[in-house]
């Protein structure tokens, strides 16, 4: 069993409503110790929408960072107080403007577990029913509907480049 590491103290850095950047002082086993800087937040809930027809509905948006348009699964924080499946129906619906009262967990990752703690859980919604868009003042999103094939091909082309989307879609693919 790998050494396991004793956390001796914590402090927050830096705060904004999306993440926290936190300090952590530690200690291995062998008593050599430590600072490990991270980012912490409440985790992501990013959802597969699967149309009646088996297909697939992404947004594309622009990601200001990487100053380019990404083709993404709908995805978003986890806002306090709310669950994971609670903030997926909320993202389903914002992003896309369908909702659904099938939604299921296909399973979690983290996205950069280096830097982050982040868990993103992963849930496929189903039998989508037409509703309203609201996205955020910063959000515009255009829809795309794909095939579980055409999927494949743009990841293998690059064209989805989002690591969340790829990480997300490996978790759920066969189970669609």
């Amino acid at each position: 069993m790998l050494k396991r590491w004793k956390q001796l103290t914590t402090a927050v850095i830096y705060k904004n409503p999306w993440w926290t950047y936190k300090k952590d002082e530690f200690q291995i086993p062998d008593g050599i110790k430590g600072e490990y800087h991270y980012v912490h937040t409440n985790g992501a809930s990013m959802i597969i929408p699967v149309t009646s027809e088996g297909n697939i509905i992404l947004v594309n948006q622009y990601r200001y960072l990487c100053d380019k348009e990404s083709i993404e699964l709908p995805c978003g924080g986890v806002k306090d107080g709310k669950t994971y499946e609670e903030m997926a129906r909320i993202e389903l619906e914002e992003e896309t403007g369908f909702r659904s009262d099938h939604m299921v967990k296909a399973g979690e990752f983290n996205p950069y577990n280096g830097v982050t703690n982040e868990i993103c859980e992963v849930f496929i919604a189903k039998e989508l029913i037409q509703s309203k868009s609201i996205p955020d003042s910063t959000e515009e999103f255009e829809l795309l509907i794909k095939t579980p094939r055409e999927i494949d091909e743009m990841i293998s082309a690059n064209i989805i480049w989002d690591g969340m989307t790829i990480a997300a879609w490996g978790i759920a693919r066969l189970k669609i």
